[in-house]
C-alpha cells in the first residue's frame, strides 16, 4: 500500500511542485492541496469577486475528489485561506451551497496573501 497522485485534466494544474491531491490507499483518504480560483478552461484567474472566487475554488476542489473517485459530500475537514475576514458572509453564502448535506469540519484564517493574488484558497480532506 502507498499513496498516489492526483491531477485531473480538468482542474488547474499544479502552480508548483506539488499534487493537486494525493490519495493514501491505506486508510481510503484523499488529500487535496490547497486550490485557488483558476478556471481549468483558460488558465486564468477569475473575477476578484469573493463569492465567485469560492465557487470556482469549490469547483475545483470537486474535480480532484471527483478524479480520484469521491466527492463533495465525502469531504471531512476544509481549511479556508482568505485575505479579507471581512468578506468571510460572502465567502459563507457560496460555499454552503457544495455542503447542503453534513458539514465538514473547518477552520477559516486570514492570511497576507495567496498565490496569484487570489482572495481566497481552499485545501480539503476526504473519503474514498
Amino acid at each position: 500500500m502507498g499513496h498516489h497522485s492526483v491531477a485531473p485534466a480538468n482542474a488547474p494544474a499544479a502552480v508548483g511542485p506539488y499534487s493537486p491531491g494525493i490519495i493514501h490507499d491505506e486508510s481510503r483518504t484523499i488529500y487535496v492541496s490547497g486550490q485557488i480560483p483558476i478556471d481549468p478552461k483558460t488558465g486564468a484567474m477569475v473575477d476578484a469577486n469573493i463569492a465567485v472566487q469560492t465557487k470556482q475554488v469549490l469547483e475545483n476542489v470537486r474535480a480532484v475528489l471527483e478524479s480520484a473517485g469521491s466527492g463533495m459530500d465525502r469531504v471531512l475537514k476544509t481549511t479556508v485561506y482568505m485575505v479579507d475576514l471581512g468578506d468571510f458572509g460572502r465567502m459563507n453564502e457560496a460555499y454552503a451551497t457544495f455542503f447542503p448535506g453534513v458539514k465538514p469540519a473547518r477552520a477559516t484564517i486570514q492570511v497576507g496573501r495567496l498565490p496569484k493574488d487570489a482572495l481566497v484558497e481552499i485545501e480539503a480532506i476526504a473519503a474514498k
